[in-house]
Order: structure tokens, then C-alpha cells, then sequence
């Protein structure tokens, strides 16, 4: 928090949800803006930059996430992958839910990607993140709205 000289106050009487939620909204935004820019400077050189980014950060969430999930267990590491969609802003539901495959369905990215090569090269982040909580588990997407279809269809099986 940022100290304020004695006496001064701010006021902001939105609910802490409400406050979360458009702080998400801003970040995703400018990731998106990020993204964009870097995609039209570079091109491919820039989607690489962009793929490795996401790969080296799901990376580094796996490793903080390790304690927290069953290594290649399914359910763990998809709640621990839902979780993350939520904290984000992600909006659908689970269509799959067993010890051998969830799908977790996206009707509304946060992104809102329309270029299927920035949607694969952003998605690095979370395929790095499940293929690091375990050697016989998988991620991919079945579904994607950038590549026409009505929905993302998030998919983590096991084993592979």
C-alpha cells in the first residue's frame, strides 16, 4: 500500500471484488496491448518472444505450485488450473471432471484473442505449468475461439 501523509485519505467505496475485478481487466488488457505491439514490430521472431515468455512463466508457476498439488494427479492440478482461469477473469465452466481428463470450457477470454497463433503462443504459459506439475499428464486446446469455434475447450489428460 502507498502511505499517505497524515490526515489525507482516499476514498474508494467499491467493494474489494469490484476493485479486484478492474484491476484484472486493466492488467489483461495491457498484456493484450503488450502482445499486439510486440506481434506487429517483430512478427515471428515476436510470437516466439511471446511463446518463451509464457513457457519460462508457467514454468516458474509450477514451481510455486508443486507443494500445493498431487504430482501427476489430474483433479489437483486441474482445481489448481481452474483457480488460475478464475483469478484471471476467466468465464465458463467444466464440462469434463474425472481422474483421467478435465475440460474446462472458456466462453469468454480475457484476452479476447481473434489471432490463433497469439492465442497458442500465450497458452505456452499454462501447458509449461501442467507438464511441469507432472511427467504423465498433457495439456492442449480442442476448441478455439480464435480459430472459429464457440468456445476454448481447456484440456488436461492423463496419462499420456
Amino acid at each position: 500500500m502507498i502511505s499517505l501523509p497524515e490526515g489525507v485519505t482516499l476514498a474508494d467505496d467499491r467493494p474489494v471484488e469490484k476493485r479486484y475485478r478492474s484491476a484484472v481487466a486493466g492488467l489483461t488488457r495491457r498484456i493484450r496491448l503488450l502482445y499486439d505491439g510486440v506481434y506487429e514490430r517483430f512478427g515471428d521472431e515476436g510470437l516466439d518472444a511471446i511463446r518463451a515468455t509464457s513457457r519460462a512463466y508457467g514454468e516458474e508457476i509450477a514451481e510455486r505450485a508443486a507443494p500445493l498439488v498431487e504430482r501427476d494427479d489430474i483433479e489437483s492440478i486441474g482445481a489448481f488450473v481452474i483457480r488460475v482461469f478464475n483469478t484471471i477473469g476467466g468465464e465458463g465452466e467444466v464440462t469434463e471432471y474425472s481422474r483421467e481428463r478435465i475440460v474446462v470450457r472458456v466462453r469468454r477470454c480475457p484476452y479476447l484473442f481473434d489471432d490463433p497463433a497469439m492465442c497458442r503462443a500465450h497458452t505456452e504459459m499454462e501447458k509449461a505449468l501442467v507438464e511441469n506439475l507432472g511427467d504423465k499428464v498433457s495439456y492442449r486446446i480442442a476448441c478455439s475461439v480464435p480459430e472459429g469455434d464457440p468456445h476454448c475447450d481447456h484440456v488436461i489428460e492423463g496419462p499420456i
